[in-house]
This record gives structure tokens, sequence and C-alpha cells, in this order.
């Protein structure tokens, strides 16, 4: 070696684990950024998520707590590559070595390193979300709608994130470099971060602090929309959660620093509490970013079961195997068209009934908005006509459902959930009717008491009288027709079902191929006053919604959103996996994402456990201590960066999400669907808890084969 260049990659390849280190997190973490953000902006995914609405906030949350994760992690490994690098660095500065020399050598490492492994996970992002959507089509399921497509303005977050660690690199390698101590530098890589004396009382603050903040961050943004009228800028209300991350960081804090023994029991593991308070900092940072990604990877991985067990139960609960709904002037089966295609299908076919039903206009209450830089305000005025109502009489609403019901002239009565009361806009209060073509209005006072069947949900029952009296006039394009039926065989009835669900999608003309928003009356009322109504199907795209297309019936759009979607307890229950394809292979993707960041950040973290502790370990070992105590503080340090965060993190989103199913209804309460959607999510949770088990059990073997301790 006769350069200083030379002696510099002599000491890179004596290094090289370092280095690997640095390198392989700085591509683990863009390789997961760029594969979520790939898949999250992807056009196949935003096709079937709503502009605004829940499922597209929750991935852009946990992609949110996934840029954390990453960024912290990335920082972290930097910081730690830095410090090992110290001794080497000080020792070249004591031999003569100049700054210039030493910072140009650096320079063209972290060039190396950073552009290399962030332009490795940024090219291979794409290629990884693809395979793993193929291996989803090719063993869990596969539509229409199901090819990927990217959007190339994905790459944009993914190259900020990328730029952000080039940048952070540079930054601290400049740091490092600007230092003049040689014998800090030199010392550096036995410093220790050790967190000053936590009281034992954060431990039960903590606590109390984490469910205390998880509720107010979850209903203080309701009360804030319902009792200031304001609509906080997005992402303002997030700051109510901040007494849930204090109260976390509290907990994590106490466990590293003082642990949960009490008594005498402390003592026996004095020195593993010790070694992990001497390396606190780096921990409790490591474990607070593990529960949060364990959190959203939950988080996610609980909407399969919830949606599929919740809808599961729906459907078996349903009264009737059949129910459609169509507007009276299309030229959709009746009974004896349904009775003669169900004969080509041997289906026997037991009470059919069809009934009229009449749409009106009813009046109500409209938010008007008005944009501010704090923010929307918005006003609440009232409309006497405002939106659609269907109304069914009550003689049509008993032979429907079997009931005998009398409802009083002058009087209506709204159709509620039988488990979950209202939803949505539907408060069942309508006191004005109009007929849309006569004009004629109808002052009706709604009932206290509520009727509950679910496949009439937001429809209205009114007295035989005032029904024939305000629907005159009306012509076929206003009325419709509801029709119950059921099968002797109702398991075996799917090639049935799909034949009719067929017959009617072919039988529906182009005016009713609309979105399940569409309202006639506030269609009528904008084509009054000269406006576009944003659910035509001429606008529908510009608001964020894929078009309702006949042509694209077994799709999630088309499934989901069609106004005149039928009700097949048979088709749907064989078909459900198919109509929310896109939404549970996303939600499944991102928790498998965040999982695996989880189990790289963990193992990263204990293997450096064995690395900065090596020397303790065997200074321990010289003085005495056998195989078996070694191996018990190996154990508890391991135990602790996997069991805190893994149990802190699963705990938090379950309770968090049991809060969210007791408000979610109205009255408050867990429905019997909800119930059971929780314990299938505890039965994954087990099953979760078992993989990474495996990985603890792993990463303990690795970190005691690392400092030579045989296992017990």
């Amino acid at each position: 070696m006769t350069t200083f260049s030379e002696v510099y990659a002599a000491l890179r390849r004596a290094n090289r684990k370092q280095y690997a280190l640095l390198v392989g997190c700085c591509f683990f973490s863009v390789l997961l950024i760029t594969t979520y953000v790939c898949m999250m902006r992807s056009p196949t995914i935003l096709t079937v998520l709503p502009e605004g609405g829940d499922s597209r906030k929750q991935v852009m949350m946990i992609f949110a707590l996934a840029v954390l994760g990453c960024g912290v992690f990335t920082t972290y490994a930097s910081g730690l590559f830095f410090r090992q690098k110290s001794r080497e660095t000080g020792v070249l500065l004591a031999l003569g070595a100049s700054r210039a020399q030493l910072r140009r050598e650096l320079d063209k490492e972290l060039a190396l390193i950073a552009f290399g492994s962030c332009a490795a996970g940024a090219v291979l992002g794409a290629p990884l979300a693809l395979g793993l959507w193929q291996v989803f089509r090719a063993f869990v399921v596969d539509t229409d709608e199901m090819p990927l497509s990217f959007d190339p303005k994905a790459y944009l977050i993914a190259l900020a994130f990328s730029a952000f660690v080039i940048v952070m690199l540079f930054f601290m390698g400049a740091r490092f470099i600007r230092r003049t101590n040689i014998i800090d530098i030199v010392q550096e890589s036995h410093k220790s971060e050790p967190i000053r004396d936590v009281p034992r009382w954060y431990g039960p603050v903590g606590i109390l602090l984490l469910p205390a903040g998880g509720f107010l961050g979850y209903s203080m943004p309701g009360w804030i929309i319902r009792g200031l009228h304001w609509y906080p800028p997005e992402g303002l209300t997030a700051i109510f959660y901040l007494p849930a991350l204090i109260g976390l960081y509290m907990i994590l804090l106490h466990t590293v620093v003082n642990g949960w023994r009490q008594g005498k029991n402390r003592y026996k593991h004095l020195i593993t509490t010790s070694m992990m308070k001497f390396q606190g900092r780096q921990t409790v940072r490591n474990m607070l970013v593990m529960t949060l990604l364990i959190a959203g990877a939950y988080f996610a991985a609980f909407y399969t079961p919830m949606l599929g067990t919740g809808s599961m139960q729906q459907i078996d609960k349903r009264p009737v195997d059949f129910s459609y709904r169509f507007r009276a002037d299309q030229d959709i089966p009746e009974k004896d068209e349904v009775e003669a295609l169900a004969r080509e299908y041997g289906v026997r076919l037991t009470g059919f009934s069809e009934q009229p039903a009449a749409v009106l206009g009813v009046d109500g209450t409209t938010e008007f908005e008005t944009d501010s830089a704090i923010g929307t305000s918005y006003t609440v005025e009232y409309r006497e006509l405002l939106m659609e109502g269907v109304f069914l009489s009550e003689s049509a609403y008993n032979a429907l459902t079997g009931q005998h019901v009398d409802v009083q002239p002058g009087t209506v009565t709204g159709i509620f959930m039988a488990e979950t009361g209202g939803s949505g806009m539907f408060g069942g209060d309508a006191s004005l009717l109009t007929n849309m073509v006569t004009g004629e209005t109808l002052r009706v006072t709604p009932t206290e008491d509520k009727f509950s069947y679910d496949m009439l949900f937001g429809r209205y029952v009114m007295d035989d009288g005032d029904y024939a009296e305000i629907t005159a006039g009306l012509p076929s394009e206003w009325r419709e027709k509801q029709v119950f039926f059921n099968v002797a065989d109702a398991e075996n009835s799917y090639d049935f079902a799909k034949a009719l669900f067929n017959e009617i999608v072919d039988r529906s003309a182009p005016a009713v191929e609309v979105y399940d928003a569409y309202d006639p009356v506030a269609a009528a009322l904008c084509a009054e006053r000269g406006e576009p109504y944003d659910y035509s199907s001429e606008n529908i795209e510009a608001h964020g919604f894929e078009r309702i297309s006949y042509d694209q019936r077994d799709s999630s759009n088309f499934r989901l959103y069609w106004k005149y979607m039928p009700q097949f307890r048979s088709l749907d229950k064989a078909d459900f996996v198919r109509s929310m394809a896109v939404f549970l292979m996303l939600f499944i993707f991102i928790a498998i994402v965040c999982f695996a960041a989880v189990v790289v950040i963990a193992f990263t973290r204990c293997m450096t456990i064995a690395v900065v502790n090596a020397r303790v370990y065997d200074d321990l070992r010289h003085l005495g201590a056998p195989n078996a105590y070694l191996y018990q503080s190996v154990r508890g340090q391991v135990n602790r960066v996997f069991l805190v965060p893994a149990v802190t993190g699963t705990a938090l989103i379950y309770a968090f999400y049991m809060m969210i199913m007791y408000f979610n209804g109205d009255p408050l309460g867990i429905t019997s669907s909800e119930a059971a959607g929780l314990l299938s999510c505890l039965v994954l949770i087990a099953a979760l808890s078992a993989v990474l088990y495996g990985v603890y059990r792993i990463t303990k073997s690795s970190v005691c084969r690392a400092l030579h301790i045989k296992k017990t």
C-alpha cells in the first residue's frame, strides 16, 4: 500500500460489516417507501379508494408511520456507522492525515453508499410491488380490474425520501469530519447514550396517557366539526393524539430504564437493565418506531377479517335470499320471467313478493361551506325541497316483510338497520314531501318509533291513503318496484343468481347506469339552477369516483356502488372476495410491508446490541460469569426489544379498534357482527404473533452466535 486511498480501502475492507449494515438499512428503507408509494398511488388502487374516503385516509396514515419509521431507522443506522468508524478516523488523524484527505475519501464512500443504495431501492421498488401483487393474484383472487398499473408521479415521493437519506448522510458525515479533538473521535465508539434517571411514576402515567390520547384524538375532530361548524385543515387534528404518543414514549422509557419488576427481583437483572440503559436513547427510539409500525400493520391487517366476518354475518342474517329494486320504467325481469329462469337452473322459488315504491322530494338541512386559510367552515340551512326519499305504503311494507304495521295518516316512519340504527345522511326525519312532477306537497310528521329492516334501510313507510294522494300523477321514471323472494335451496343457487344478475344488468338502460349517491331530486334542482350535478355520469370522475359501467359489472366499483345493485345471498357470499379484491389486497400488502420493516429494525437493533456490548460480555466471562447467566442476559435484552413493542403496539391498536367500533354505531355499542370481526382479529393476532416469535428466536440465536454464547 503506497497511497492514502489504498490504506483507507484496506480499513474499509476490514470493517465491511459496518458498511454492509448502512447500505442494507438505506436500501431497505428506500425500497419499502418506493414499494408502498407505487402501490398507494397506483391508478388501480385510486379508482376504488374515493378521494376523502376513510380507506384512503387509513392508507395515508399508515404511510406516514412508515415514512417516520424509515426516517428514524436510517438516521440511527448512519449514526451507528459513524460511531464505529470514529476509531479508524482518529488513528488516521493522529498519524498525520489531513482533514481534507479524510473528507475526500469519506465523500467518495458516502456518494457510493447513498446513491447506490437509494438508486437500487428506488429501481427495485416497483418490481417488488408488482411481484407481490402478482403472487396475490395467482394465489388469492384475480379479476379483470386487478392488473396493476403505476403512476410515474409516484416516484416523486420516493425520490424525495431518497433525497432525505442522501442529504442526511452527507450532513452527518460533514459534522463527523468537523470535529477537532482527536481523542474525542477515537473514544466516540466507546461512548454510551444513557438516559437520565426516569421516575417510576413514568410507567403508570404513561399507561393513563395512552388511552386518554387515543380517545381525545379520535373524538376531538367530531366535536370540532359539530360544535364549531368548522372543518380544520387536513392533519391539524392529529395534534390531539400527542398525549398518546407521549404516554407511549413514557412507557418505553420506564421499561428500558427501570423495568417493571419490583422488590428484590429487580436485582436479578441488574446488568441486563444497565446495558439497556446505557444504550437507552437509540433503544427507546427504535422501540417507539417498532411500536408505531406494529400498530399500523395491525390496523391494515384488521381490515380483512373485520370486513369479511362482518359482511358474511350480515349476509347470513338477511331475512330473504333474493332482493332487487328497479325503476318502474325499466324492462327488468318480473315474476313470470324469474320463475322461468329458475326452472332452467333447477331452482324453486318461494314467497315471491313484488311491491311498488315512489321517489318523492323531501325537505331537510344542508351545509353551505366557506373556504378560508384556516380551514372550511359551514352553516346549516333548511330547504323545503332538498333530496330524494323512497316511500313505501304500509300495505307494501307489510307484504314485503311479513310484518303488520299501521302508520297513522299524516305521519311517516323511517326504516333503519337492526343492529346499528341510523347511518350516514339518513335520519328518517322528512316532514315535507313533494311530487316532483305535479308539484303537490304533503306535510307529515316523522314518528319517534323507527322500523328495523336491513334490506329496506333508508326508506320511509307511510299511510296507504297518504301514499295514493301524494303519488297521484307520478310517472314511471319516478316510481320503483321492490322484489323479495326466497329459494328452496339457497346454497346451490349461485348459477341462477349469476344469471339473474346478468339479466338485470343487460336489461337496464343507460339512464340508471348511475352511482349510488346519485339523487334525481338534487340533479333536477341543479338543472333548474343551470349548475352541473356532481354525481351525474358526466361529472362523477372529476370528483374522484370511477364511472359506473355495465361493461365492468364484476368490478369492485360496480358491485359496491351501482345504485340498483341486487342483493342475492348466494352471489354475494361466493363473490365477496372478488368484489372486494382490490381493497383486501391493498391492506394485506400494507400489513406485509409494515411487518417486514418491524422485523428488519428489530433484527438490526438486536445485532447492534451484540456489537456494542461484545466487550462487556467478554469482561463478564473473564470475571467468571457462567454461560447460563450470559444467555439469560442476552435473552433479557432481546426480549425487551421484541416483546415490549409487540405487546404495546398490539394492545394499543386493538383497544383503538374496539373504541372505533363502539362509537361507530347509533346507538353506541359493539354489534354482534363487529364482535365476531374483533374475535377473528384476535385469531389473526395469534397467528402473526407466532411469526414474530419465530423471528425473535432466530434473532436471539444470531446474537448468541455473535457473542459466542451457547443457548441453554
